[in-house]
């Protein structure tokens, strides 16, 4: 058995960079205590969860039993059902009699990301703080690792904004209703910081990348005195036996990966999964991963590979309008960093200069591309820098003719936590607008904290819609609106060929397209398929992922393109130049 599970905590958090297989572990960890005889909640904190498409079941924000897993019940936090309520609870608190008028201002002041982030956060203070008496344990599936870090400071931010403060927030309602949460932040923060309790489980692979960020989240965890922490090191990829070329590479590349682990990994107690032929999705599954059965449909016959092109084909349909915004978009661990980082290098290969830039707390441009390269202005929207640029301006500005006392109560009410998602959407709409007239190639946060931006985009879009005085003979263009056209923005889906990344895209598509957003194209990043390997483990991989780029061809993309696995990464101008030369055969 794990040492992780051989004395399990009450709350157990499994966090860590996107695409790591955080909620297969998760999954598959609370599967285990249910079938020991414990009574398990298995809850996802990710805006863009897929604990519904691994456990096999519809789920909402309400724990439901999970069939075939007696003791066993899992749930979502559903981010819109959450602000809702929050919503309908702030309105209550509005005195009787109040114009419908003033009742509609303020829902509409109440649509934006960070009453979303703080509904959401309330639900999950909710399950740590007497709402989960009736189970042994509770098991949380969280967003990647920025976002998850942004939650876990959460309770001491706002307990700390709270202090003193006798007004609220703008953006969260009266300050009664928020003052009366401030107990249960503070019960929350105990439970998040208690040994005894909570155990917070970093989970990576064997890929320096994700090892870097797990060492780094370890840290940023200690400094707000979260030192409870447990690493287990997901597909481990030992080969037995001859084998080929891609085999020796795979497990070098993991080999070296953990001979050179972080000092900050090193003194954690630590479990480590192997890597599995099979997809980790359904009950089957999950208890595969632990101890290696394979479920009785992992046999797949070996299909033909669709033919896709290659990425240098993409560049150079992207590279022909001369100007425009490509945001790269996917979920956690898919190389949306890398896919980004290519495709800017690729831009400026064909003679245009590209502003590359990020949204991600966690991505990492510059580890990418190893240096400068000319042509190419990079940098990132950094929430802490953008916070602190939005407060000096609004001080100058809506503070400029404010007494002492005044320009107090409004620096306090900016000190508010919800301030960092106003910020970063400022920043974000300068660069939207950035790209009417040249090259800007931005790479998002991982799924669900991407949503979370967009819906701020829409809700600032119908605030100017509403504000915009009637016959007033200008005319608005929003950050929606450059979105929504694809002459000026063209929205770039990366995927794995597996189960969970392509659905996980498939769900992110029909959000886009909701809001009036057509993707422009998927990339299938990381193709064992197409390296036409023969090793046992990684060739049943590569058959799996057969049909699931069927899956993708045959109708979820307009357009498809396909990257191999490669045995050196990507890292650096030269290899992202190879990787989109015009010169590059097509992948398949």
């Amino acid at each position: 058995m794990m040492e992780l599970l051989a004395q399990p905590t009450r709350y157990l958090f499994f966090t860590g960079k996107g695409g790591v297989g955080k909620t297969s572990a998760a999954c598959a960890t609370a599967l285990r205590l249910a079938d020991a005889g414990r009574r398990v909640l298995v809850v996802s904190t990710d805006p863009a969860s897929n604990l519904d498409e691994v456990l096999g079941l519809p789920l909402g924000d309400r724990p439901r039993a999970v069939p075939g897993a007696a003791g066993l019940e899992a749930m979502n936090i559903d981010p819109e059902n959450a602000a809702e309520g929050y919503r309908e609870r702030v309105l209550a608190q509005l005195p009787p009699g109040t114009a419908a008028e003033q009742r509609a201002t303020v829902r509409e002041q109440l649509s934006g990301a960070c009453t979303t982030e703080i509904a959401a956060f309330d639900e999950f203070v909710g399950l740590l703080a007497g709402g989960s008496e009736r189970y042994d344990h509770v098991v949380f599936d969280t967003a990647p690792t920025g976002h998850t870090l942004r939650l876990l400071s959460l309770p001491g931010a706002w307990t700390g904004f709270l202090e003193g403060n006798d007004r609220g927030a703008s953006c969260l309602g009266p300050h009664s209703g928020l003052k009366s949460q401030e107990a249960r932040f503070r019960q929350a923060l105990r439970a998040l910081a208690d040994p005894a309790l909570t155990r917070i489980v970093l989970v990576t692979r064997p890929d320096h990348a994700a090892l870097d960020e797990a060492a780094r989240t370890a840290e940023e965890l200690v400094a707000l005195g979260l030192r409870n922490q447990h690493l287990l090191i997901n597909g481990v990829f030992r080969p037995e036996g001859p084998t080929d070329a891609v085999a020796r590479a795979w497990a070098a590349q993991g080999a070296a990966a953990l001979e050179r682990l972080p000092e900050a990994l090193r003194r954690l107690p630590r479990d480590e999964l192997p890597l599995r032929p099979f997809d980790i999705v359904g009950l089957a599954g999950l208890r595969g991963l632990l101890d290696g059965a394979a479920p009785a449909e992992a046999e797949t016959p070996r299909a033909a590979l669709p033919a896709m092109p290659g990425l240098a084909a993409l560049v150079d349909d992207l590279a022909a309008p001369g100007h425009g915004l490509i945001m790269v978009m996917g979920k956690g661990g898919v190389g949306k960093t890398t896919m980004a980082a290519a495709i800017a290098v690729g831009l400026v290969a064909r003679g245009h200069r590209v502003h590359l830039s990020t949204t991600d707390p966690a991505a990492h441009l510059s580890r990418t591309l190893a240096g400068d390269v000319d042509g190419l202005r990079v940098d990132r929207i950094d929430p802490h820098v953008e916070t602190q640029r939005y407060i000096e301006r609004v001080m100058a500005t809506k503070g400029r003719d404010l007494d002492a006392a005044g320009r107090e109560l409004l620096l306090e009410d900016l000190r508010s936590p919800c301030t960092e998602e106003v910020a970063v959407f400022h920043a974000f709409s300068r660069i939207v607008a950035e790209a009417r007239a040249a090259f800007v190639v931005l790479d998002t946060a991982p799924t669900g904290h991407t949503l979370l931006l967009m819906d701020a985009a829409g809700a600032y879009h119908r605030q100017m819609l509403r504000d915009l005085a009637p016959g007033g003979g200008g005319r608005v263009v929003t950050p929606l609106m450059r979105l929504q056209d694809p002459q000026h923005t063209k929205i770039l889906l990366v995927t794995l060929a597996e189960v969970t990344p392509i659905s996980e895209a498939a769900a992110l598509q029909a959000d886009l397209r909701r809001a009036r957003i057509e993707p422009y194209a998927w990339i299938v990043n990381r193709s064992l398929a197409a390296t036409g390997t023969s090793d046992p483990i990684l060739g049943a991989r590569g058959r799996h992922e057969a049909t699931q780029l069927a899956r993708i061809t045959g109708g979820l993309a307009a357009r498809a393109f396909l990257v191999p696995w490669l045995p050196q990464p990507p890292v650096g101008a030269t290899a992202l130049r190879a990787l989109v030369g015009r010169g590059q055969a097509n992948a398949a």
